[in-house]
């Protein structure tokens, strides 16, 4: 061959008699064949050959595995952000005229999400509180189709009632889908509670390192795993091989960091209760919580992500979040820096007034995401930026 030739086909060096340590990246849009039939097999199924990187990829696959793994699933499909889980999930599963059944306190893309549901495809919603299966229960209708839950609530952390209410919609008839972001598989793993979908923004906690978007949804369910992967290929949300490669590397310190956001966030929570800013504290392992039996329950450790109402109200809040130094004031969670957000004026932006009382926030309502700092220095510098 030519030397122009040569520089497009290059080399690839066979590897035998060992594997990589870690996970290659596999930086390629798609795969040669030599057999037809084995290239036609690969685009009608998950878990195929290799075929195209908007199907799958082997790095995403590795990544679909390992999280299907720790979730108790039968198979997974990674996006290429949580908003792109979400998305497939809904939008290959509702249609025109179903109806959806969702908890009243959501993450703010996910509600607005499903207001554009309603207000353009004629999907019909009604909202339940996270741990009232009777409520559920009252709810269905011959229409309904899925039931949509938080592990823990974004942002004023209340915990679903997971296995009462995937009861609730398994007796019913209907699919449960829940989004365990917050939680992560180290707090929670919701199939094990009867879940039928398991939704993550591996932009959180599973990567954990804030420099990856990225999300993933596992099903329970073998058939309905390749139902939602037939679409989601056409919708076209597919993972980035190096996003997946990068989540990867996180997930291998998920458990250490896990301990280490929760026992922070305990000190932080407990020591914030008790300062005379702050009107109320939106942790489930304080005992004032609503959902705090239920957590103790359900839970090992309560999550590293929570709120707090300060006092002053909005003027309050914005002093504060122009007054720390150590805390970043930036949107997201799950990495190991300290995040703080407005979230009226952020992650809910596009809720009405009414609809942010519903989710429990208010205008003095700030959102911490903790990270693995040292907890002294964390509240040294979280004490004085509190009016």
């Amino acid at each position: 061959m030519r030397p122009d030739t040569r520089a497009v086909h290059l080399p690839q060096p066979p590897i035998e008699g060992s594997r990589p340590i870690s996970v290659p990246i596999y930086q390629t849009s798609g795969f040669v064949f030599d057999d037809p039939a084995v290239m036609a097999d690969g685009m009608s199924r998950p878990d195929g050959p290799f075929v195209y990187g908007r199907y799958t990829n082997p790095t995403v696959r590795s990544l679909e595995e390992a999280v299907s793994g720790m979730e108790g699933g039968a198979g997974a499909i990674a996006t290429g952000s949580g908003m792109g889980a979400i998305n497939t999930v809904l939008l290959g599963l509702l249609k025109p005229g179903d109806h959806l059944i969702a908890q009243k306190a959501l993450y703010g893309g996910t509600a607005a999400m499903i207001n554009e549901l309603v207000g353009r495809f004629g999907i019909t919603v009604s909202y339940v509180p996270e741990d009232d299966p009777a409520a559920l229960r009252a709810a269905v209708r011959p229409e309904t189709r899925l039931v949509y839950l938080e592990t823990i609530a974004n942002p004023i952390a209340q915990v679903a009632d997971l296995p009462g209410m995937c009861a609730a919609a398994r007796d019913l008839g209907i699919l449960s889908v829940v989004d365990n972001t917050f939680a992560s598989p180290i707090l929670c793993r919701p199939i094990s509670h009867g879940a039928d979908i398991v939704l993550h923004s591996t932009t959180k906690y599973l990567s954990g390192h804030t420099d990856v978007v990225g999300g993933i949804a596992v099903f329970a369910d073998e058939a309905l795993w390749k139902k939602v992967w037939h679409f989601s290929i056409e919708l076209g949300a597919s993972a980035d091989p190096f996003a997946a490669w990068l989540t990867l590397r996180g997930m291998q310190t998920l458990a250490l960091r896990m301990e280490r956001h929760c026992s922070n966030a305990r000190l932080l929570a407990t020591r914030l209760a008790e300062h005379p800013a702050v009107s109320a504290v939106h942790w489930p392992g304080l005992p004032g919580h609503p959902s705090y039996e239920l957590a103790a329950k359900l839970l090992p450790d309560f999550g590293g992500v929570f709120a707090f109402d300060l006092a002053g109200g909005r003027e309050a809040g914005e002093k504060f979040m122009s007054s720390i130094r150590l805390a970043l004031l930036a949107p997201s969670l799950g990495g190991v820096e300290t995040l703080v957000l407005h979230p009226a004026t952020t992650s809910h932006r596009s809720l009405s007034a009414a609809e942010l009382s519903r989710h429990g926030i208010t205008e003095g309502t700030v959102r911490i995401a903790v990270g693995i700092e040292h907890p002294e220095d964390l509240w040294e510098d979280i004490s004085q930026a509190l009016p």
